[in-house]
């Protein structure tokens, strides 16, 4: 099983190239993995507390689960995915099934940051956007799917999205084997990373 990680910052356009490369394989051989599914499960807060939580730190992550179910994909077992809503900040209690594929795709802002995580990718490419381009996707999208203000999603970029950012999304490019910029938008850098993906299930064979 070859594992791809797509990481970038927030807004960035992760979402966007990984649609873009799953375009170019047959749906029974791609799966993808959220590092956003994996935020620990914080049923013992109250819903005022879990949203004051600084969710763009690692340490929001369940990294080690993350890890567990590539391992057992890689050894061809099926996980069970948790799932996971951004308005009441938990995870559910029903979860998604995942079958092992040839290729694993994990895409998220902090999946460069953990170490065992790292080490596990076989390609690993980052997402790069404008600090200017992200915020806006960002307000966009948190308006729009995360029933948020405006000026709850400022503060937040303020308070955490942008010095996380900076403290462990942009150093973490340089673990990257290789740099997209603009997003989906830039197609010969896609087509790029498709071809290194089909060399690599070439060689496995």
């Amino acid at each position: 099983m070859l594992i791809v990680g797509i990481a970038g910052g927030t807004g960035s356009g992760k979402t966007t190239v990984v649609k873009k490369i799953m375009e170019n394989f047959p749906r029974n051989e791609v799966v993808v993995l959220s590092q956003d599914s994996y935020y620990r499960d914080n049923k013992h807060l109250a819903l005022e507390e879990r949203q004051k939580i600084n969710f763009d730190h690692p340490n929001s992550i369940e990294f080690e689960l993350l890890v567990e179910h590539l391992k057992l994909l890689k050894a061809g077992k099926s996980i069970k995915q948790p799932i996971y809503s951004y308005l009441t900040c938990l995870r559910s209690d029903e979860y998604e099934v995942i079958e092992p594929k040839k290729v694993t795709i994990v895409e998220g802002i902090l999946i460069f940051s953990n170490k065992a995580l790292l080490e596990m990718f076989d390609i690993k490419a980052f997402v790069y956007a404008d600090a200017d381009d992200r915020l806006i996707r960002v307000i966009h999208r948190d308006t729009l799917e995360r029933g948020r203000d405006v000026k709850t999603v400022l503060e937040r970029y303020l308070k955490s999205v942008k010095p996380m950012h900076e403290q462990f999304i942009e150093p973490s490019k340089v673990y990257a084997d290789l740099i997209i910029p603009e997003g989906g938008q830039n197609k010969v850098a896609i087509e790029v990373l498709t071809s290194i993906i089909e060399k690599n299930l070439a060689l496995e064979k």
